[in-house]
């Protein structure tokens, strides 16, 4: 008895997301700074391209604006700028106007892709790397995301709400192993090495309706099911919640484990506030994948507005 409830002692503690087993150096080298990137190839690009059969294409990124909801502190402003606000003189001979604008916000905030440096485990990385090993305050000199090449691969959507027979699964609910296994056999589909995962759960809908409700919790991935994508070899993991881990996680001494397992472990990005209603109401359940982020400089994590195209 005593055997048996140290062993299932010791697999709890070496199975949560903060357990300190070895996770590091990546298998993809003690050096490495791209992750599951490493995953992507040109004969992946060339097999996902098979996917496209009707051309139309679906931009997965939500409208960002001053009233987006946005975790914590977080905040987006633009303003216009008008040449002489609009009365100036014009320029030359041709008599050319222009228009400019500015913007002061957070980078993960809307549709967005977290980095490597963006979470870790007690100020540890991905690849093991320290928090002073690679932050400044004018930018990350390692993990930023202008270091990304585009991912260009094969898309997954799982309908997890289908799954569960509603159009939104309530805040709270955890989205693990069985679940991810069941939607891909219900909808025929299978995952692997290179993919980028999303799951709908008709949480955005929340966005614009109840902005608190939408920020207070939500429904997500508990370790379990970070766990399993990441040993299927997949690039990405995206949902359509604005920050992918299940809130309030099923233990409560937990805090964004998903989070951790993924970036810090194996080097898969996180993506937030996926727009899936289209692809769910045209019953996509794999496409090809297309994301070219901006390339600002140093950047933690970067908006962004992924395109599936089938």
């Amino acid at each position: 008895m005593r055997v048996t409830l140290a062993l299932a002692l010791l697999v709890a503690f070496v199975d949560g997301a903060g357990a300190e087993e070895d996770w590091y150096p990546s298998k993809y080298g003690a050096e490495d700074t791209l992750g599951a990137i490493n995953e992507l190839s040109p004969e992946g690009v060339l097999r996902a391209v098979t996917l496209v059969k009707t051309g139309k294409t679906y931009a997965l990124g939500v409208e960002t604006g001053r009233e987006t909801p946005a975790y914590g502190e977080r905040s987006f402003e633009l303003f216009a700028v008008a040449s002489g606000d609009g009365t100036g003189a014009s320029l030359g001979a041709n008599r050319g106007t222009f228009n400019d604008d500015w913007m002061l916000t957070w980078l993960g905030i809307g549709t967005q892709i977290d980095g490597l440096g963006h979470f870790g485990i007690d100020h540890v990385y991905y690849n093991g790397n320290k928090v002073q090993d690679f932050w400044s305050p004018g930018g990350l000199k390692k993990f930023a995301t202008h270091e990304l090449p585009p991912i260009v691969t094969r898309g997954v959507l799982l309908d997890i709400a289908a799954l569960r027979g509603v159009e939104r699964l309530p805040g709270g609910t955890a989205i693990g192993k069985r679940e991810i296994q069941s939607a891909a056999e219900k909808q025929k589909l299978t995952i692997g090495p290179g993919d980028v995962v999303i799951l709908n759960t008709g949480w955005q809908t929340l966005a614009t309706l109840d902005p608190e409700t939408f920020l207070a919790t939500e429904p997500g991935l508990d370790a379990s099911g970070a766990r399993y994508l990441a040993s299927l070899g997949v690039v990405a993991v995206g949902s359509d919640t604005w920050g992918l881990d299940v809130l309030p996680n099923p233990d409560p001494a937990q805090v964004f484990p998903a989070h951790q397992i993924l970036l810090a472990k194996h080097g898969v990005y996180i993506l937030e506030n996926i727009r899936t209603e289209e692809l769910v109401a045209d019953g996509v359940g794999e496409f090809l994948f297309v994301l070219g982020q901006p390339r600002f400089v140093g950047a933690v994590q970067m908006v962004i507005n992924p395109v599936a195209i089938r």
